[in-house]
């Protein structure tokens, strides 16, 4: 690594030529008084500097008084810098080549230290001044690990992060709660550090709220909601009490998990315990809302909140798009922009998907245009990935494919797939062979290009080929993506796979389903059989429908719930169309109002309908 220090800015030179001659001919008062008077001279300069000219303006001030080597101006300096976001200019100063480093101290280091930690570029500059610092000779303390380790969490570098882990057990410092949070976040924002995390976290003597977060923080990265409210339940069964960042965590595992009622608790919680509501634990109070099925709460809390920021409305326009109000998405769009608040990338990102889930199309390429035109937003490839699902679901694949082809980036996998798959949906089978081919060329070991490929040949019935895409899957060790369907009821959250049968009630589910099968035929409904990719019989087909997750689901909301309850199941892929039509079926047979989150958006099925209108 390069040190910061050689990479000395052209200014830092001209002021050093101009002014370390005059320090060298000019002393300062030589007196303990003098160097006292001038070292709180500079000291209250600095503490003035706003900005960088100022700052300028006083490392001219501290050659001409000599104090390049005092270590109390030098930490001031480096903390003054840090704050106007140019560390580099002051380390490059401190750490010159005429720089008397025998004076330094730890806090001088530390302070340095911490100011590459809390960059986004420039982390790696922090480990390097940590092993300057030894170097030297000056020993580290207990604040300067947490800077160090903060490093190595953004750093994403589990090997790096155990050999610090390994210096703060040397020097005696892994007995220190503030040491030990920050190792377990640490750890837990490294790939494969989750295990060595929570041995951590169980190992502590004692621990505040700050260690419950990062270990909670952990799981929800990492998309384990379960393991986050899990332990959130343990964090409240020893009596500590959480604070705003902890409920920011567990409501974002409630909406990774769709657990509405556990959402809902939790919001009381927050009511009742009189945990800080600042603005980011109402923006996760809104999200959940929203993304848990209540976008009306959500869109209540939006109203009473006083100060909004542009993540306040983007939540809300989010949760608008996937409940299918398009229009009122539109609406607040417009009211965001008549206050004032100037919409960043992802306001258009929810905005443009709003429009594909309620088929607005004109209004999708307006707000494109807007969005280059009058915003000066450069597409990302979220944008157009929006626009081309819009045009997908709208049934426009030719025009869809023209606007990939006219992009002026090169399209992702997911745009490529999102076009395989309307191919697939509206009968363009050999451009969508075409399409998946390539990507396959593109991207050989990916899994899901292989499914979407083999889902093509089922559609053509061309099983022999379909056979071999499986068989070199299983060649290469891929493995399809699961479908699965999450049920919240009393507290606890159950899955459910294709043809599960390791629930207790595993018999009684079963047979609800032949009895919802039944009912099904007697009211019309005839099984969308094509969503089955295997070269079987049609009652065998009929049959393996039957199992799909999200009919297991229901059967056991049906089994467990009273009559005339809403359901609510959280599904992780896309609803398939069988399994769409039959709740639309079930919701007016059983008269239940079912509401089903899949990995796009809310349905929401009631007496035969869907609030889809089928742009699901």
């Amino acid at each position: 690594m390069q040190s910061p220090a050689t990479r000395t800015p052209k200014l830092f030179r001209t002021i050093t030529t101009a002014t370390v001659t005059t320090s060298l001919h000019n002393p300062p008062n030589s007196t303990t008084t003098g160097n006292r008077e001038a070292e709180q001279s500079c000291l209250a300069l600095l503490h003035s500097c706003n900005t960088l000219p100022k700052l300028f303006q006083t490392h001219t001030y501290i050659l001409k008084l000599g104090l390049q080597n005092n270590p109390l101006v030098l930490t001031k300096f480096a903390s003054t810098s840090s704050d106007l976001e140019d560390i580099d200019y002051a380390s490059s100063f401190i750490f010159s080549p005429r720089s008397d480093t025998r004076l330094y101290d730890t806090f001088l280091f530390n302070t340095v230290i911490r100011a590459y930690a809390q960059t986004t570029h420039s982390r790696e500059n922090a480990l390097w001044f940590y092993r300057v610092m030894l170097g030297y000779g000056v020993l580290p303390n207990k604040f300067t690990y947490p800077f160090v380790l903060k490093a190595c969490a953004g750093l994403g570098s589990l090997n790096l992060g155990k050999s610090v882990h390994g210096s703060v057990v040397k020097f005696g410092f892994d007995d220190d709660v503030h040491v030990q949070n920050t190792t377990v976040h640490m750890y837990c924002c490294c790939n494969g550090g989750i295990n060595y995390a929570r041995k951590v976290f169980d190992e502590m003597p004692k621990l505040d709220s700050v260690s419950w977060s990062a270990m909670i923080g952990g799981y929800v990265r990492l998309g384990w909601s379960s393991d986050a409210i899990g332990l959130f339940r343990k964090m409240q069964m020893v009596g500590v009490r959480p604070d705003e960042i902890t409920m920011v965590l567990v409501l974002s595992a409630c909406t990774d998990l769709g657990a509405f009622e556990l959402g809902k608790w939790v919001e009381s919680y927050i009511e009742k315990e009189g945990v800080q509501k600042n603005v980011e634990l109402c923006n996760a109070l809104i999200d959940m809302f929203a993304k848990c099925g209540d976008v009306d709460k959500a869109l209540k809390l939006f109203r009473d909140m006083s100060g909004r920021t542009i993540v306040t409305w983007t939540s809300v326009i989010v949760g608008l798009a996937m409940h299918g109000r398009g229009l009122e998405a539109v609406s607040l769009f417009e009211e965001m922009i008549g206050t004032g608040v100037a919409p960043d990338d992802v306001a258009f990102i929810g905005l443009l998907s709003a429009c594909s889930h309620s088929g607005l199309v004109e209004n999708g390429r307006k707000y494109f245009d807007l969005m280059i035109k009058r915003f000066k937003i450069v597409p990302k490839i979220e944008h157009y990935g929006c626009m081309v699902d819009m045009f997908c679901r709208a049934g426009l694949v030719k025009e869809a494919l023209e606007f990939v082809q006219n992009m002026h980036i090169e399209p992702n996998p997911i745009v490529l797939r999102t076009l395989i798959s309307a191919c697939r949906a509206h009968g363009e089978l050999k451009l969508g062979e075409s399409i998946t081919k390539q990507l396959i060329r593109n991207e050989p070991m990916h899994e899901s290009n292989y499914v979407l490929l083999s889902n093509i040949y089922a559609k053509m019935s061309h099983w022999e080929k379909k056979t071999k895409i499986r068989e070199l899957m299983d060649k290469r060790g891929m493995k399809k993506i699961p479908g699965s369907t999450m049920i919240e009821l009393d507290n606890k959250i159950y899955e459910f796979v294709a043809g599960d049968k390791s629930h207790g009630q595993s018999k009684e589910i079963y047979e609800m389903v032949d009895e919802m099968g039944r009912e099904l035929k007697r009211a019309g409904y005839a099984p969308t059989t094509s969503e089955v990719l295997q070269d079987i019989d049609e009652e065998d087909k009929e049959d393996a429908l039957n199992r799909h997750s999200e009919k297991l689901a229901i059967a056991f909301a049906l089994l467990n719930t009273q009559p005339g309850t809403p359901i609510r199941i959280v599904k992780n892929l896309r609803v398939c169309s069988d399994c769409h039509s039959a709740t639309k079926f079930i919701s007016k047979i059983y008269n239940r109002e079912i509401v089903v989150r899949d990995r796009n958006r809310f349905h929401y099925f009631k007496e035969g309908l869907c609030s889809c209108g089928d742009f699901w």
